[in-house]
C-alpha cells in the first residue's frame, strides 16, 4: 500500500539530467565565415524590422527576455556541474538511470515524427539518410539509439570529459563508427571551424536538432530559438523534452527530487530556468518554427519507467518544424514564367 501511495506521489517526477549545456550559434545563412557579433546584430536588426514580434518588444518584460542579454546559450555553472558527472552517463543505475529509461519515450517520439515528415522508406535503418544534431550529448545516450536507426548524428557538448566518455562508449559498436561523431565544443566554434567551406556547410546543414533535458540548463532561450532556426533546413524538424514552469515542477523537481529524496544532486536545477509549453510555443514561432505536437511525459521513480500522459505540468516533449521559406523573386519569376508556358503549349 506505500509503494502504491509513494508511486501516485511522485508519479510526474522529472529525469536527472542529461544534457550538459551547449550553445547553438550558426552563421547567418548565404556566409561561409562565422561572426558571433554579426549573429546577434542580425538577430537584433532582425527583430526590430519586423521579422517578428518578440517578448523583448513588449513593456513589460517576460522571464525569457530578462536572460536574453548575454546572446550566449551558455551557463558555465552548468558546464562546471556536469563536469563532474562526466564519467558517470552510461552508469544506468547512477544518476542518469531515468535518462536512460526515457529513451523508451523520445527516441520513438523523434523517430515517428521524423517519419511523418520525411517519406522516404529505408527498412531496418528508418532514419537513413537524415543528418540530426545532437545539442547538449553528454556521454552519447540518445546520439547512439539514432546512429542505430540509421541517421548520421553529430553530438557536441562544451564538455570535454563527457565527450570522451561518448566516444568511449561508441567505440565498442562497429555498427556506429561510420554514422556518429562527437565534438567538444559549442556550435558557434563548429562554425568558426568551418570558415572558407562552402555556403553549404555554414548553414541550414541538419534534418533535425535533438534538445533533450537541456533548455533548462540554457542561459538564453531566444538566442537558442533563433540559431536553431538558422541551423536547419527548411522543413527541418526540433525536438526538446524539458521541464514545465509549475508549482508540481518546483515542489517535485527540486523540493522532492533534490533536496528532500537526494535523487539528483541538490543545485542540479533552477526553477527560474523551466519554461512553460506556451512560452516556448510563443518563443520558437517568433523564429520561424511551426509546433506541430505538445506531449506530457511522467516518470515513475518507484518502477523506473516513463509514461506518456495528457498532462504536461511537469515533464513533457515538444516537435517543431521550420517553416519552409518562401521562394525567392527571381524563383517565384520563373516558375510563373513556366507556368504560362506550360499553359501556352497547352492551349496551342
Amino acid at each position: 500500500m506505500y509503494s502504491n501511495k509513494f508511486g501516485r506521489l511522485m508519479l510526474g517526477l522529472y529525469s536527472r539530467k542529461q544534457s550538459s549545456v551547449c550553445g547553438v550559434v550558426q552563421s547567418c545563412a548565404g556566409r561561409s565565415s562565422f561572426s558571433w557579433t554579426a549573429v546577434c546584430k542580425q538577430r537584433t536588426l532582425w527583430l526590430q524590422g519586423g521579422g517578428c514580434l518578440t517578448r523583448q518588444q513588449h513593456a513589460v518584460p517576460s522571464p525569457i527576455s530578462a536572460r536574453s542579454a548575454s546572446h550566449t546559450t551558455v551557463d558555465p555553472d552548468e558546464v562546471r556541474r556536469f563536469q563532474s558527472l562526466a564519467g558517470k552517463w552510461w552508469d544506468e543505475q547512477g544518476e542518469f538511470a531515468a535518462l536512460h529509461a526515457m529513451n523508451d519515450l523520445r527516441v520513438p517520439f523523434i523517430r515517428d515524427n521524423l517519419l511523418s515528415v520525411h517519406t522516404a522508406r529505408h527498412p531496418g535503418k528508418p532514419l537513413a539518410g537524415l543528418r540530426i544534431l545532437d545539442v547538449g550529448c553528454g556521454g552519447g545516450l540518445i546520439t547512439e539509439p539514432l546512429g542505430r536507426l540509421g541517421a548520421d548524428v553529430l553530438g557536441i557538448d562544451p564538455v570535454e570529459d563527457s565527450i570522451g566518455t561518448a566516444k568511449l562508449h561508441s567505440s565498442f559498436d562497429p555498427d556506429l563508427q561510420d554514422r556518429i561523431s562527437y565534438q567538444a565544443c559549442t556550435l558557434e566554434e563548429l562554425s568558426s571551424e568551418e570558415e572558407g567551406g562552402s555556403e553549404e556547410q555554414g548553414v541550414a546543414q541538419f534534418d533535425a536538432i535533438v534538445a533533450s533535458e537541456v533548455v533548462e540548463h540554457l542561459a538564453d532561450l531566444e538566442t537558442f530559438a533563433f540559431c536553431c532556426s538558422h541551423v536547419l533546413k527548411p522543413g527541418g524538424s526540433l525536438f526538446i523534452t524539458t521541464i514545465n514552469k509549475t508549482n508540481l515542477s518546483y515542489a517535485f523537481g527540486i523540493v522532492v527530487a533534490e533536496q528532500l529524496l537526494r535523487i539528483v544532486p541538490s543545485g542540479t536545477h533552477d526553477w527560474e530556468k523551466f519554461i512553460s509549453p506556451e512560452e516556448l510555443e510563443r518563443l520558437l514561432e517568433s523564429n520561424g518554427f511551426s509546433v506541430q505536437s505538445v506531449e506530457g511525459m511522467l516518470y515513475n521513480p518507484v518502477s523506473g519507467a516513463w509514461s506518456w500522459t495528457n498532462s504536461t505540468a511537469i515533464n513533457y516533449a515538444l516537435h517543431a518544424v521550420k517553416v519552409r521559406e518562401d521562394p525567392q523573386p527571381d524563383q517565384t519569376k520563373e516558375s510563373s514564367s513556366h507556368a504560362d508556358h506550360s499553359a501556352a503549349d497547352t492551349h496551342s
